[in-house]
């Protein structure tokens, strides 16, 4: 018997049709962002639950991230695969050492300097306090003193607990060191068979997709590690000449404050620039200080204007204003440590995202490297 098509139109609510299309299309995507949204606030929950743990870990990804082309430079010339991978670490420890050096050899010079100019300074600032029209008198300092200690005496035991809870912290930050070390090593020796396990969690048909996405985010990861090392030791170097003109002391010290600071967007530049200044008005007068201040602007925009357009062309494709939003939120939501990771975070996942949405069926699969080498993207295939 042949194949009769119905002509019948299937019958179809009239509640639902007395409904604007254009109202169903919005529910629809209403109902479908509450669920992302919801999602999402899981995995920030059990990420606050788990801060102690995934902390360590991310930072364990971006210092493998610095890494790994060091890494696979070492590999290419043909250096064993642990020898390439114990000298890039042997290289941040070393570049650490020599660095905490520099810093204690300048403070230990300068400090009868320092100590010679604060208590001048400390005089000068007597002076004026006690003069009009502040007329604060040496009586009523030594007075605040006095019930500075009384305060003091009397919480005491408040002092003592958060004590414990700073002794309490740096054990967590030890536990949080060996995480950092151990994410970064097994990271350079085995990343891309641990993102291989990753990948075939997910389901058979979205596996190229998820693999093409996470190559892509590595690749921006890395990309943008390498830019903002680059941005921050030309931030200090300017910094350290700036203060060594201006003859600030502690230069060398500013400038590593400055290198640090340069790794949190918008808020490490403001902070940094402001312990410079800060050390220039206490220690040389506001005339230096105002001086300092326009050295930090004009490095700060040559940062902003010439250094990350230039470095960062099209690798990080982050937005300002996405800088700006980003770090703001992950500052709201975790403080120091979300400013931190906002702007990776960012530039990686929409890189993912960019890489997942263009990829297409007969697009080549990402190349898997030579045996027992590590890849510019830091995988590695055992």
């Amino acid at each position: 018997m042949p194949y009769i098509r119905s002509t019948r139109r299937p019958r179809v609510d009239p509640a639902v049709e007395a409904v604007p299309e254009g109202m169903r299309i919005a529910g629809a995507f209403s109902w479908r962002i509450l669920v992302v949204v919801a999602a999402l606030a899981v995995v920030v929950a059990l990420v606050v639950l788990l801060q102690d743990i995934v902390v360590p870990f991310l930072v364990g990804l971006l210092v493998c991230a610095l890494l790994a082309p060091l890494s696979a430079f070492l590999q290419r010339h043909r250096w064993p695969k642990w020898l390439a991978i114990l000298s890039s670490l042997l290289a941040v420890v070393v570049a650490l050492a020599v660095l905490a050096l520099i810093v204690t050899a300048q403070i230990r010079y300068d400090l009868p300097s320092l100590a010679h100019r604060l208590d001048h300074n400390v005089q000068s600032l007597q002076t004026l306090l006690a003069s009009e029209p502040f007329g604060i008198t040496a009586a009523q300092v030594t007075k605040w003193l006095a019930d500075a200690t009384t305060f003091l005496q009397t919480h005491a035991s408040s002092i003592l607990s958060g004590a414990r809870e700073a002794g309490s912290g740096l054990v967590h930050a030890l536990e949080g060191l060996f995480i950092v070390v151990f994410t970064t090593i097994f990271v350079l020796v085995d990343g891309r068979r641990i993102w291989s396990w990753v990948v075939r969690v997910f389901p058979a048909r979205a596996r190229p997709r998820i693999d093409v996405a996470g190559h892509a985010g590595w690749k921006t990861l890395t990309s943008f590690i390498r830019v903002q090392l680059i941005v921050a030791v030309t931030d200090a170097l300017g910094i350290v000449i700036g203060a060594l003109a201006l003859q600030v002391p502690l230069a060398v010290p500013i400038g590593v404050i400055v290198f640090f600071g340069a790794f949190v967007p918008v808020v490490g530049a403001i902070v940094a620039g402001g312990v410079a200044v800060l050390i220039a008005l206490v220690f040389n007068g506001w005339v230096p200080a105002l001086a300092m201040l326009g050295v930090v602007i004009v490095v700060q925009q040559l940062e902003s204007h010439v250094l990350h357009p230039f470095l960062t062309g099209s690798a990080v494709k982050v937005h300002p204003l996405g800088v700006v939003l980003g770090v703001t939120a992950g500052t709201t939501i975790a403080g120091v440590v979300g400013a931190f990771f906002a702007v990776p975070f960012i530039a990686t996942v929409n890189s993912m995202v960019t890489a997942a949405a263009a990829w297409r069926p007969e697009d080549p699969a990402p190349s898997a490297p030579a045996a027992g080498r590590t890849t510019d993207h830091g995988g590695v295939q055992s």
